[in-house]
């Protein structure tokens, strides 16, 4: 009995070791996880508008947390989870901190975006200023270095003019895996014309990836009326395209969602084109997991999103107007 009361002991003491080591050892994947849908109404507010719709805009949001052993395990096993190496995630250069700071800034972009897509739809006139876009670190095998420079600021793309790193990041969607893509580019006093190659996106082999990190230089938009848009610690450009439906609804008297759910995710840029994003799936699972009737997924994302949907109705998009002419034809 002893000895066999030793070998319990024994065992126990090495579930516990493991158990302790599982929990402590980092590893350099992220885990990302659906998180929750949030209702504009409660972070949009717009000067002298009208809330008090049936209906609701959303956005999602995903968790990404860096994973220890069990977290790595569950997620690679769970059907709602991925497993992202850190590589794909954060580049070789920054931190967690300096990743999330960009994160911000993204989202801050986004919600400038917005309201000038919005302001100009319902028939203001907004102007804006900027002092570029400018590369700022590269992800590990990215296809643009050794074209692009750290520090390098990018001022045309394919000929078009462009002063948001959302507007580098669209135009380049929508070329073909394996372009190449002309960049007309400052390097410290020199003018460049590029030819920047692009490969496949580390989570989806048929969207075009440069794999360079880039930010938005100081700009600003002269917005007319009062909208605060109070996002909290959520991060990056993913939820244009819905900011701009709850800004449009808050101007306008009618309920744009016609008394119904909608969720969605999706760039948008000042030509009002919808982008694709990451970590569609998860947003889907969120979606369905609060409920929600429809979802807007950006054209490009609609195969992700479609191998996730089980209940939802997925409604894929390219541009502002193809969603309004789909609310409109939802109100009656």
């Amino acid at each position: 009995m002893e000895m066999r009361a030793r070998r319990v002991l024994k065992t126990a003491i090495i579930v516990a070791v493991i158990g302790l080591l599982g929990y402590y050892i980092q590893l350099d994947y992220y885990v990302v996880r659906p998180s929750r849908a949030v209702d504009l109404k409660g972070i949009v507010t717009v000067e002298d508008s009208d809330t008090a719709d049936n209906g609701s805009f959303y956005l999602l949001t995903v968790t990404q947390n860096r994973a220890n052993l069990f977290a790595a395990a569950y997620g690679y096993l769970h059907p709602q989870m991925r497993l992202n190496p850190r590589e794909r995630v954060i580049p070789r250069d920054m931190d967690e901190e300096e990743y999330r700071e960009l994160l911000r800034e993204h989202m801050t972009e986004s919600k400038h975006i917005a309201q000038v897509v919005a302001l100009r739809r319902a028939g203001y006139d907004v102007d804006l200023e900027s002092d570029g876009v400018e590369v700022i670190d590269f992800l590990e095998d990215a296809p643009a270095e050794g074209y692009l420079e750290a520090g390098d600021i990018i001022n045309f793309v394919d000929d078009t003019p462009v002063m948001l790193a959302s507007e580098v990041q669209l135009l380049v969607k929508e070329r073909n895996v394996g372009d190449e893509v002309i960049m007309d580019i400052m390097r410290n006093t020199r003018e460049l014309r590029l030819l920047v190659p692009t490969g496949p996106h580390p989570d989806d082999e048929e969207m075009p990836f440069l794999g360079i990190y880039i930010q938005t230089l100081p700009w600003e938009p002269v917005i007319p009326l009062d909208i605060n848009m109070d996002t909290g610690n959520i991060g990056g450009p993913s939820a244009g395209l819905m900011f701009v439906l709850e800004i449009l609804n808050q101007l306008t008297p009618d309920d744009l969602s016609g008394g119904k759910q909608i969720a969605g995710t999706g760039t948008i840029d000042l030509d009002e084109r919808v982008g694709r994003v990451g970590g569609v799936p998860q947003k889907v699972f969120a979606a369905e997991n609060a409920g929600i009737e429809h979802f807007i997924v950006p054209e490009k994302n609609y195969d992700d999103a479609r191998m996730a949907a089980q209940e939802i109705q997925l409604v894929p998009v390219s541009d502002l107007e193809e969603v309004l002419q789909f609310l409109a034809e939802l109100e009656n």
